[in-house]
């Protein structure tokens, strides 16, 4: 992603010159989804996934309204949910197992320690329990986010500015 900007320069060239400019990454926002990813694919990989189940509520009391002509199909629906929910936690927990597996050990087990085990831990805790100092645990997470964000398709870019053309 990339925008293309077309400017001249100064009043006597009549050349336009090209310039390539590469949005920002959004950090925070970026790390918000990778979290997300990682909370879910834990949660499903603890508890499974929970099917709805088809909600029927009859009712005998008049309705005195015209006719709608539309026709609910809540098992249908119920049903429809139940396997396209399923199906993309199931593709997300993957894919995040092996964007995790893909990671430098160090990396990968900052990573499974913090967010992908059963019991939630700390950051204190993880550090810690590595070995390594507070500095270095945030760069190497930092690192494990930034590469994530890229496997998984995760990453949020920052807005351009507007720019006229010509």
């Amino acid at each position: 992603m990339f925008t293309l900007i077309i400017y001249e320069e100064g009043w006597t060239n009549n050349l336009k010159q090209l310039r390539f400019i590469l949005p920002e990454i959004d950090r925070e926002a970026t790390r918000k989804k990778v979290e997300e990813a990682l909370e879910t694919a834990r949660i499903y990989k603890q508890i499974g996934f929970v099917r709805r189940e088809m909600k029927q509520t009859p009712s005998y009391e008049p309705r005195f309204h015209g006719a709608t002509n539309a026709v609910g199909k809540p098992a249908e629906e119920c049903a429809v949910w139940n396997v396209d929910t399923e199906e993309r936690l199931r593709s997300l927990t993957e894919r995040v197992e092996q964007a995790v597996s893909r990671l430098g050990r160090t990396e990968r087990e900052i990573i499974e320690k913090r967010y992908l085990e059963d019991e939630e831990t700390f950051d204190y805790q993880v550090w810690s329990e590595i070995g390594m100092s507070e500095r270095t645990y945030y760069r190497a997470k930092s690192r494990a986010f930034y590469k994530l964000a890229f496997m998984l398709c995760l990453e949020v870019y920052t807005p351009l500015p507007e720019v006229a053309i010509g």
